[in-house]
């Protein structure tokens, strides 16, 4: 009887199987082993590259509440000529849709 605890390794493709048995071979580790090693280390990298980014993105978000009010805050014209842009667009689009 097979052990409960051991990997279905079907490969649908022979050379697939026979190239990472060769690797395995190499390694000195089983299919298994290789195969899960394999995957750990994807989702390794893809979590290292994840946090990669999320780290740029906390220092990008630092750096915006760290600047000065005035430098994030607009003015009362810029959020007055702003507010005339979008009526702008809004009156634009309302004659195109007609």
């Amino acid at each position: 009887m097979s052990d409960p605890k051991a990997m279905n390794l079907r490969f649908p493709d022979p050379a697939q199987r026979a190239a990472i048995a060769a690797a395995a071979k190499q390694a000195g580790v089983s299919m298994q082993e290789y195969i899960l090693s394999a995957a750990y280390d994807r989702a390794t990298a893809v979590e290292r590259r994840f946090l990669e980014g999320f780290r740029a993105s906390m220092d990008r978000s630092g750096a915006a509440f760290a600047a000065e009010p005035s430098a994030v805050d607009p003015g009362a014209e810029q959020r007055a000529a702003e507010q005339e842009a979008r009526r702008e667009l809004e009156r634009r689009e309302r004659g195109h849709a007609a």
